[in-house]
């Protein structure tokens, strides 16, 4: 099954063992007793915000703020699984039953941190090279068609005119550690202007920012 993606990647592993653990969410890899990918991912990801770095910084004028905020919003969970999708990767990851059963394979947080992982992958087996033309391969032709719709930083503009703070806190967590919910509130001076909740806490921050704005817009 993995040729496929290997297809995909235009890659060939030698160790296959490598592959299948940058593809092991860690639900499987605690019924299974395997290594999960959140190593790789780890690596992964500082990999893939090195080569966005450096692609802003080859291709645009922006100044620093600009390709900070740039670059967050092209390795953001949203973006990451975005190009996921491109290689069809959730249908190569091993997800323990619970996760399956509650539409784990169509989870933007497992997909984003797998494609991740497999860069992590790519870097160990093949080195920055091979990792790079797969950036440029998964990632650059797709930059242009990611939109993400970022709340929190709407909301932090808005409030930022009136020179007021907005805090945000996790109020619940909730769940097995494999597949929590997480209810974030937003506040302004203590003041609760929405609530999120969420499979992460990032997508609960945003939950709550966009219950936020709604409010704003009527007053």
């Amino acid at each position: 099954m993995n040729s496929k993606l290997e297809e995909k990647l235009q890659v060939k592993f030698k160790n296959q063992e490598l592959l299948q653990q940058a593809l092991t969410h860690s639900s499987y890899a605690n019924e299974n007793l395997v290594l999960d990918n959140e190593r790789l991912e780890f690596l992964g990801d500082a990999i893939i915000g090195l080569l966005m770095g450096e692609h802003l910084f080859f291709t645009n004028k922006m100044s620093e703020g600009e390709m900070s905020k740039k670059r967050a919003e092209l390795v953001c969970e949203e973006a990451l699984a975005f190009y996921g999708e491109q290689i069809s990767l959730a249908d190569y990851l091993l997800l323990g039953k619970g996760v399956v059963q509650l539409g784990g394979k169509s989870n933007p947080a497992i997909i984003a941190d797998a494609f991740e992982a497999l860069f992590g992958a790519v870097y160990l087996e093949f080195g920055f090279q091979q990792v790079k033309d797969l950036f440029l391969k998964l990632v650059v032709p797709y930059i242009e068609k990611v939109k993400i719709v970022d709340y929190k930083s709407t909301l932090q503009e808005l409030v930022q005119i009136e020179r007021r703070n907005i805090t945000y806190q996790v109020e619940k967590e909730e769940g097995p550690a494999h597949d929590k919910t997480f209810t974030v509130s937003v506040k302004m001076d203590n003041l609760t202007l929405g609530i999120g909740v969420a499979k992460t806490k990032k997508e609960a921050e945003q939950e709550a920012a966009k219950e936020a704005l709604k409010k704003v817009a009527k007053e």
